[in-house]
């Protein structure tokens, strides 16, 4: 039985959420591995896309709350979501129009736009935080646990309840079907033949007749997609505050990084190594551990590698290690 109440903590506290999590990374590193591949060039602006996307997806969220509009036991931000892909992907057209575009035409190096990306990366999360505020902003509604740990204790007997968040299963729900489809429209349309084509040789592209402005407007309104999906849900998972998506940039980042940068299967398996890593380490075992040893050897510390502070460590421990052994991932992505 003990063994059984362990494994409920671990699922619990460890694989849910690391799943979760993994779900949100993957998709953010999509993104970034997406404008890598195309356009050439690491965008640090993505995590605040990311966050301008969800607030977008927030305030039409309250609009629509304001209004009596629900989606029964699903969030309302679900509803809301298409409006907030549609406002980023014009925020970030007109961005690519008023700014990247010049760099662009001008042949500028990589490392100009990656400086340019950071430009435009402060400038959006002054917007957000602007229009917005700095506070944390909760706009879950709807149903709040598929399981909650009540009912599973009562139905199981045991002594550990397993919680599954209605947030936790919808952000996994929607990472599949998002990646599903991602990867039907790269694989099987005429568009996504000339993203991938364009991707792997610019000159022969153009010469074979593909519209390079077409691909460039495809590419930043698909990363817009799964910047405003990867954060909304984010938002729902956690909360909702501007910095914190800045500071989820290192983890997207290392994911795309550890995946293979340029390669989208990379960026989802990256997305999961990431996240378990750093739920692994940073979860304290006491409660696990004391379920399968004698009592005489229940551990009176958190038996914790790390706290919670350092996450984002782990994350920069991981690209540095994959950096120096595996530049180009575990997908045999382009070499940063």
């Amino acid at each position: 039985m003990d063994i059984l109440n362990a494994l409920v903590a671990f699922l619990n506290f460890v694989v849910v959420p690391g799943l979760a999590y993994g779900a949100q990374l993957a998709l953010g590193a999509l993104g970034v591995t997406l404008i890598y591949g195309i356009l050439r060039f690491s965008n640090f602006a993505h995590g605040d896309t990311m966050a301008f996307g969800t607030m977008v997806t927030i305030l039409v969220t309250w609009w629509f709350q304001s209004m009596g509009l629900s989606f029964g036991v699903l969030p309302t931000a679900l509803l809301a979501l298409p409006l907030g892909i549609l406002g980023t992907a014009l925020f970030v057209l007109g961005t690519d129009r008023v700014v990247y575009r010049f760099y662009r035409q001008k042949k500028a190096a990589p490392v100009v736009l990656v400086m340019v990306s950071m430009g435009v990366m402060f400038v959006m999360n002054g917007v957000v935080r602007l229009i917005i505020g700095v506070e944390d902003q909760q706009f879950a509604d709807g149903g709040r646990f598929v399981i909650s740990a009540g009912d599973f204790k009562t139905a199981t007997g045991l002594a550990e309840g397993l919680a599954i968040k209605s947030s936790q299963a919808i952000t996994v729900i929607a990472a599949v079907i998002v990646v599903a489809w991602l990867f039907w429209f790269l694989q099987k349309t005429r568009t996504g033949k000339s993203m991938r084509a364009f991707s792997d040789n610019e000159d022969l592209a153009l010469l074979s007749g593909i519209n390079p402005d077409r691909v460039v407007a495809v590419t930043w309104i698909i990363a817009a997609a799964l910047a405003t999906i990867a954060g909304t849900l984010y938002g729902l998972d956690k909360s909702f505050k501007p910095f914190t998506y800045f500071q989820l940039l290192l983890p997207i980042f290392a994911a795309a990084i550890v995946g293979g940068l340029g390669s989208p299967l990379g960026a989802i398996a990256g997305g999961f190594v990431i996240a378990f890593s750093e739920v692994v380490v940073t979860y304290a075992w006491k409660k696990v551990v004391t379920y399968v040893v004698p009592e005489s050897l229940a551990p009176d510390g958190l038996v914790q590698l790390l706290t919670t502070d350092y996450k984002f460590a782990v994350s920069f421990v991981i690209l540095i290690i994959v950096l120096l052994v595996m530049p180009t991932g575990l997908f045999k992505g382009k070499s940063v």
